[in-house]
């Protein structure tokens, strides 16, 4: 085992395992059953470990909560959306055909080449920021300790980003 596996391991068991008791209890009450908390359970640790592998955490018993959280709410709404009809009952007769045409595909296309370009324009901090939040779906609490600001300054840079991206893809649509 590596010396970094060495201080990971010794860091899991030192900071994290003492509070799996009260996150257990904690998943118990939150969890849509008692089946899942194992799930949600481990699904928190991982999330903790990327935060650990990008920045120092300060209070790791408040961020595992939080994480939790997250998980929690994550599996409430990927439940909520996922299709309860079972296939073998869907006629697909019914159905219309929804593949999208040769115009739909082309302005796509489009759109998502302004908006490459867009992004690609921005300040680099705030191209940074926006990435970590708009599509690594990092929330602003983690990019904030990943890149050492405050979490105000995080929010700012998201907005700012996104106002420019809409402003270059609203003026070159046409």
């Amino acid at each position: 085992m590596s010396r970094e596996n060495l201080d990971r391991a010794r860091w899991f068991a030192e900071e994290v395992q003492p509070h799996e008791s009260s996150l257990r209890a904690y998943l118990h009450g939150a969890a849509h059953s008692p089946a899942d908390v194992d799930d949600l359970l481990q699904d928190s640790y991982l999330r903790l470990l990327r935060v650990y592998t990008q920045a120092p955490i300060r209070s790791v018993k408040s961020l595992l909560f939080a994480i939790a959280r997250n998980a929690v709410r994550d599996a409430i709404r990927r439940r909520t959306t996922a299709c309860e009809i079972p296939l073998s009952e869907i006629n697909s007769a019914h159905m219309m055909d929804q593949t999208p045409g040769v115009v739909e595909l082309v302005n796509h296309r489009h759109e998502h080449a302004l908006l490459a370009e867009a992004i690609r324009l921005l300040p680099q901090r705030c191209r940074e920021v926006l990435l970590l939040r708009k599509i690594h779906g990092l929330s602003q609490k983690e990019i904030a300790l990943k890149l050492g600001i405050t979490e105000n300054t995080v929010e700012s840079l998201v907005s700012k980003g996104a106002r420019r991206c809409t402003d270059h893809v609203r003026r070159h649509r046409e």
